[in-house]
């Protein structure tokens, strides 16, 4: 029986957002999406999002951490948790598309609205995009070339040959489906589904277009430009709703299903719209202050290190992250400025006598330990 809080690798104490964020975190690393549907991936990302569901839920979590797994299920003194069960992949895709991976005027990628009533739509098709930092911090236009059902040019659809009908299905009189009943210790069941004949379309082609063979649909080449929003991440997605497949004798189409995954750049740690890296300085510009090149997504910046600012310090560069996603405003860039140690042979003979000077009159550093709690701060701020 698995330990919730240790498959996030969050206390028992943990906050919301200390669960939110270590899911979100392991959810990216572990995503389906990203491992090429590997086996072990599906389950670890199945075990984070099975955790996490819990968790999240103050009910849920309340019982957990009375009863365990047992009081979610019912085993407990609590009762169990309404509704519990471990999850499936889709289950599990769809609660981190839930809570990460919508956003305004984007679509549901596992489902979306239900259709209304008539022919069957075509199917979806996913297409997963590769974007550089660059190309998330301006927004970019992306062309794709899909093969992709079209209705047939010949029957326009209905797989009909022209100048042919089709005829009301025998077996289930036209409705398209078939109702059998059942009898048990409980009484007479009535189930309903799809006629086996006419597979729930009520009619039967007798005369099937020979083109396409009464399918109604034949193979295409299209080219769809995308326009991709600034500040995606990875993992989210948009829906080109009506771009897909055909559907069968005359069915609406399906949609293409856009995902995104957003290439790591070694520069920079990203936190949402926020960004994180690191910068290399001398002693004297750590004592006495001055100014220094800092990497920014589409270029740099010169940002002032104050005189005596301590190695490992984080400077704040206010509006030099990425865009909000869909909205306004941008993020900071957290800069950690770390002292640089030159390689002694790398010395020019002016530079270690220098040095040696300075070993010999420099004062001794302080013997106290640091500020308790300082590593962790840092972590936190780099987003450790």
């Amino acid at each position: 029986m698995a330990d919730f809080y240790s498959v996030l690798g969050v206390p028992r104490g943990a906050s919301d957002d200390e669960i939110k964020k270590a899911y979100r975190k392991l959810a990216m690393q572990w995503h389906p999406d990203r491992n090429g549907g590997s086996r072990e991936a599906e389950e670890k990302f199945k075990a984070l999002t099975e955790a996490y569901d819990v968790l999240r839920d103050p009910d849920k979590r309340s019982i957990y951490d009375r009863y365990g797994e047992a009081g979610l299920q019912g085993g407990g003194a609590g009762g169990g948790a309404a509704g519990f069960h471990h999850v499936d992949l889709s289950e599990a895709l769809n609660i981190f598309m839930r809570d990460f991976g919508g956003f305004a005027g984007f679509g549901d990628l596992f489902g979306g609205a239900p259709r209304q009533a008539g022919p069957r739509a075509g199917q979806d098709v996913k297409v997963t995009v590769e974007l550089t930092l660059a190309e998330v911090a301006q927004g970019t236009q992306k062309t794709f070339t899909l093969k992709l059902l079209d209705p047939c040019d010949k029957c326009g659809g209905g797989g009909l040959e022209p100048g042919t009908k089709p005829s009301r299905c025998q077996t289930c009189n036209g409705s398209g489906e078939v109702r059998r009943a059942q009898r048990s210790l409980f009484g007479q069941f009535v189930s309903v589904m799809p006629c086996p004949t006419c597979h729930g379309e009520g009619q039967v082609i007798s005369s099937p277009c020979r083109k396409c063979r009464g399918e109604g649909r034949l193979r295409g080449e299209h080219t769809l430009p995308v326009q991709i929003p600034a500040g995606v991440a990875t993992g989210q997605y948009m829906t080109l709703r009506g771009a897909g497949n055909a559907g069968p004798r005359g069915g609406p189409r399906g949609d293409v299903l856009v995902v995104f995954d957003v290439k790591e750049d070694p520069r920079f740690e990203r936190d949402g719209e926020d960004l994180y890296c690191e910068v290399l300085v001398t002693f004297p510009q750590l004592v006495f202050g001055g100014d220094v090149t800092v990497p920014t997504v589409t270029g740099s910046v010169s940002m002032r290190v104050a005189p005596g600012t301590a190695s490992g310090q984080v400077i704040h560069l206010r509006g030099r992250g990425l865009p909000r996603v869909n909205g306004s405003g941008t993020g900071d860039l957290h800069v950690r400025v770390q002292l640089w140690t030159p390689d002694a042979g790398a010395l020019t003979d002016e530079e270690r006598a220098l040095l040696k000077r300075l070993a010999e009159v420099g004062s001794a550093p302080p013997q106290q330990a640091r500020e308790k709690g300082f590593w962790t701060r840092m972590k936190e701020a780099l987003g450790a």
